[in-house]
């Protein structure tokens, strides 16, 4: 069962972990690319900030952004910003997310989030803790996959998985650490690959930050896995 409070307390610490290790950079290190593609340190941070922002708009019942071109217009705007309000940016908009999670509310109810995607209100949370988890990572410097609570790193797993399933692009696909198994990709029926590997390996391959070079495929090659 999810327990949105639980979450939410994970929530701030890894944007603490995060804010303590984007602090050590400077101004000129936010110019630098990040581990996403055309995105620089800076473009990380401000949409870190303009996340939360989305977030609380969801808890609150309006739309997440207004559009997906101002959703990107408003990352390109802040991105250049020195490292000192780009770091206030994501504390203030952190506590302001923080605040309407403590708010008492229905977390049974359905949310509506980016481009017409539902939830449950219970799940933003978690949400929220992989935004802030995974983009860590993305900045570069030096907080690895490797380095994700184990607890989040299974979770980020079963998340992602289940939003492949039934994804007409992916074969059916059994995934395995060795210990555990999950079913993802069209079809309900016998998986056509089964893809081996770490857990941290297998949520870098399905959020699109390694190219699956450190898993195993049997039956088949790796199934190439769109954008999320």
């Amino acid at each position: 069962m999810i327990d949105h409070a639980r979450d939410l307390v994970s929530v701030r610490d890894a944007t603490e972990r995060l804010l303590t290790a984007a602090a050590k950079l400077d101004d000129a290190a936010l110019t630098e690319p990040s581990l996403l593609p055309r995105w620089t340190r800076g473009h990380v941070l401000a949409h870190l900030a303009r996340n939360a922002d989305a977030l609380v708009n969801v808890l609150e019942g309006r739309p997440m952004y207004v559009s997906g071109e101002a959703r990107d217009a408003d990352i390109e705007r802040d991105a250049p910003r020195p490292l000192d309000i780009q770091l206030a940016d994501v504390r203030d908009t952190a506590a302001r997310f923080q605040e309407a999670g403590a708010a008492p509310a229905d977390w049974s109810r359905t949310v509506e989030l980016r481009g017409g995607v539902t939830d449950s209100a219970s799940r933003v949370p978690f949400r929220r803790w992989m935004e802030v988890d995974l983009h860590h990572v993305d900045l570069g410097i030096g907080y690895e996959l490797e380095d994700l609570p184990e607890e989040f790193v299974e979770r980020a797993v079963d998340f992602l998985a289940a939003r492949f399933t039934g994804h007409p692009d992916v074969p059916p696909t059994r995934i395995t650490d060795g210990t555990r198994a999950w079913s993802t990709g069209r079809g309900a029926g016998a998986p056509d690959i089964t893809v081996t590997g770490s857990r941290p390996d297998l949520l870098g391959w399905l959020a699109g930050r390694r190219d699956g070079s450190g898993l195993t495929a049997g039956g088949g090659p790796l199934p190439a896995l769109p954008s999320l």
